[in-house]
């Protein structure tokens, strides 16, 4: 579905993910996918697509590298096997320390995590299933990259990345999925919340009430 609108679509993540998650019920729940949500935001809507599905949720964790000066924008990301994406779009005139220093700090980041979000689990088993990675919005889809590319090192059979909306100028990478799923692309996109009614940072606190459910 890639339905034009510069209008407000969701009234919060929760009903983006029931939107997200009808839309997806026909084409994969007879796949039994195993649905992995992108904290924080992510994992709210990965939970309510995996009830439409009927199927599983779990947390994946990703953290941007984020430019000095400009956290909001990320040059790349770390996965939770420490696996590293460097967006090629964004010309760097940092040094490597520096470049390490921001890894080596969304590494404890991430660590910290997958401890406090998953217990210290590992991952799923997903080595020949189809594998669902649920994020609230994409904008560069810069920190769904090494993702996707961990399921694959993982076996997955299958990778649908998908987001209840998202922006045309993502990175080309992305389309290392083999589908991509996204509900609505705003005509004029400057941001994933543009199209929630209600759509805040979520915090920890939050992330303890979601994993509870």
């Amino acid at each position: 579905m890639t339905k034009e609108t510069g209008s407000i679509i969701f009234e919060d993540r929760e009903d983006a993910g029931k939107q997200l998650g009808n839309f997806l019920k026909e084409r994969y729940r007879h796949l039994d996918p195993l649905v992995l949500g992108v904290p924080r935001g992510g994992a709210v809507v990965a939970h309510h697509v995996a009830k439409s599905l009927g199927t599983e949720a779990e947390v994946i964790i990703s953290k941007k590298l984020p430019l000095p000066g400009n956290a909001e924008i990320g040059f790349g990301a770390i996965a939770e096997d420490l696996s590293v994406y460097i967006a090629t779009r964004y010309p760097l005139n940092l040094k490597p320390e520096t470049i390490c220093e921001i890894i080596d700090r969304q590494t404890d980041e991430v660590n910290r995590r997958i401890h406090d979000y998953r217990g210290g689990r590992s991952l799923p088993d997903m080595k020949d299933r189809t594998v669902i990675i649920v994020d609230d919005g994409i904008a560069t889809g810069v920190t769904l990259i090494p993702l996707l590319r961990l399921c694959r090192k993982k076996g997955a059979s299958r990778i649908v990345v998908a987001a209840p909306v998202g922006g045309r100028n993502y990175d080309p990478n992305l389309n290392e999925a083999d589908n991509l799923e996204i509900l609505v692309f705003p005509e004029w996109f400057y941001a994933v919340g543009q199209v929630y009614a209600f759509f805040k940072d979520l915090s920890d606190k939050d992330m303890e009430r979601i994993l509870s459910q």
